[in-house]
Order: structure tokens, then C-alpha cells, then sequence
């Protein structure tokens, strides 16, 4: 085996991972606070990236337009979970999938309405430099999306466990009733919560098209795909799970894609077959937390 090619697809898988880990992190915040898996995540943060596209066609400078695009998206999330989510809060689970499902349909027909048919280029935060280590091809890129990962995992854990708000997001998602009678007002927090999964989005958006060939409505469908298979594999209740689940998910994808040339069309097989077998042994994820129900 090529050590320095193992090497170059595991910097190229966990580059991938990171866009899945932080995309697989908005579903995570929103099913801890409110319980729903949010079909529409990845529209959501496609339309975030049209409007970060189409701040930079003003002319603003790239890294202007994303930190725009990010408030803007937490407004957008906010108003999202508002007015669109919370009439359906006491329906069935059924409902508001389809709910979800609608939004995502929405969202990907208006992001063609507003911004038009045709592709779009995005340029990259990251300056296009690659070193040469031992052998071993690194790009910035690679480095920047591992740092921004990290900084993303850091003011998290900050927020959850060093604020307030943190502590009220994780009461709300324990247990809503007791919250409102302790004072907490579960509406903010719940919005704060959809707020927070769009600003995440708009994050991963902006980061993954610049490594595809350009900005289409279908631009997200794939990455969604793969950061839901993330969050499974790490736990939906974890944030811990979704980081670890997107590295693994992106780095088996890479490797899938290099090694077995017969699934090289197909390279979903190989971490969905990972996920499937975690699945079978511990159904709530890796990180995930069991849940125990008196019968």
C-alpha cells in the first residue's frame, strides 16, 4: 500500500467529513431542542449560501458575506421554527415531517425564483495553498475546515456549559414542562435553537461549494444525505456523536472511493454498511444516549 496516497485520501476524507460533521451538528441541536428531525436543514443552509453568493456578486469580500449570511440565517432559523414550525408542535411526528418536507421543497423551489436556474461560482474563504509534508500533499483547506470545525465544537461547548442560555437549551430539551413552570420561556429557546442550526448551516454551506464545481439548486441534497448518515451514527441527541460521525463518515468515503474501484459509482455503500452495523449493536448511536421507557 502507497502510505503517502493512504495518507492524502484520509487528509481528503476528514476535509469532506467536516463539511458532513458541522451540517450533521444543526441536526443535532434542533432534534435535542425540540425533538424533530429537520428534513429541510439542507435547504436551508443552500439558500443561506445563494445569499452569501449573492453578497459577494455586490462585491463584498467572501468572509464578509458568510459572517452577513450567518446572522442572517439565525434570523431566518428563528423565524422558520416561529412561524412555520410551531403550529405543528402538538401534531403527530408524522405531520411535521411532512412539514419539514414542504419547507425543503419551499426553500429549494424559492432559492430558484430569487436567484435564478443557472450555476453559480462561490470563491473559498481559504487561500488555495498546498504543502508538501514527508511525501504528502496538505492544502489549506483542509487545515482551515479542521480549524473551523474546532472553533465551531469550542463556542459550543462554551455555550452549553458555561452560559445560561446553554443551560436553559439543555433544560428545554429535557423536559419543556417543567421548564415553563420554572419560568423559562421554552418559545425563545426553541427559536434559539432553529437560529442556531441555520447559522450552522450557512457555515457548512459556504464552505462545501467552493470545493464542488459550482452553486446549483441540487448543491446540498448530497451533503444532507451524508450528515444525516453522520448524526445516525453518532447519536441524534449528541453533538459529540455528529462531529465524530461526519469525520468517520467522510474519511470512509474517501477511502471507499480510492480502494474499491467496483463501488467507485456507489460510494454510499461502504458508509452506510459502517452505520448499519453500529446501528445493530447500539441502536441509539455511538454517543448517543439510551432511552428507557416503563412499559
Amino acid at each position: 500500500m502507497d502510505v503517502d496516497l493512504f495518507i492524502s485520501q484520509l487528509l481528503n476524507g476528514l476535509s469532506s467529513g467536516v463539511i458532513y460533521a458541522s451540517l450533521a451538528l444543526a441536526l443535532v441541536l434542533i432534534f435535542r431542542t425540540t425533538g424533530i428531525l429537520n428534513f429541510a436543514q439542507g435547504e436551508m443552509a443552500l439558500f443561506s449560501t445563494y445569499f452569501t453568493w449573492w453578497l459577494t456578486d455586490l462585491g463584498l469580500p467572501v468572509a464578509l458575506a458568510i459572517a452577513i449570511s450567518v446572522v442572517a440565517s439565525f434570523v431566518g432559523g428563528a423565524f422558520v421554527e416561529r412561524v412555520i414550525i410551531r403550529p405543528f408542535e402538538k401534531s403527530s411526528p408524522l405531520v411535521i415531517v411532512i412539514a419539514t418536507l414542504g419547507l425543503f421543497l419551499a426553500l429549494n423551489s424559492l432559492a430558484q425564483v430569487i436567484f435564478g436556474t443557472d450555476a453559480k461560482q462561490l470563491a473559498s474563504v481559504f487561500p488555495h495553498t498546498v504543502w508538501t509534508v514527508g511525501g504528502v500533499r496538505v492544502s489549506s483547506q483542509t487545515v482551515g475546515l479542521l480549524g473551523m470545525l474546532s472553533v465551531e465544537c469550542l463556542l459550543l461547548w462554551l455555550l452549553f456549559q458555561r452560559t445560561r442560555v446553554g443551560l436553559a437549551l439543555r433544560a428545554v430539551a429535557s423536559n419543556p414542562e417543567s421548564c415553563r413552570l420554572l419560568g423559562i420561556r421554552v418559545g425563545a429557546m426553541l427559536m434559539f435553537g432553529w437560529g442556531l442550526a441555520a447559522a450552522l448551516g450557512a457555515v457548512a454551506g459556504a464552505v462545501v461549494v467552493p470545493t464542488t464545481e459550482a452553486l446549483t439548486a441540487a448543491s446540498m441534497q448530497g451533503v444532507l444525505v451524508f450528515a444525516f448518515a453522520a448524526a445516525a451514527l453518532g447519536g441524534f441527541d449528541s453533538p459529540l456523536g455528529a462531529v465524530v460521525g461526519g469525520l468517520v463518515v467522510g474519511v470512509a468515503r474517501a477511502l471507499t472511493i480510492q480502494y474499491l474501484a467496483p463501488l467507485d459509482n456507489i460510494e454510499l455503500v461502504m458508509p452506510f454498511a459502517i452505520i448499519l452495523g453500529v446501528l445493530l449493536v447500539r441502536p441509539s448511536g455511538l454517543f448517543g444516549t439510551a432511552r428507557v421507557e416503563r412499559v
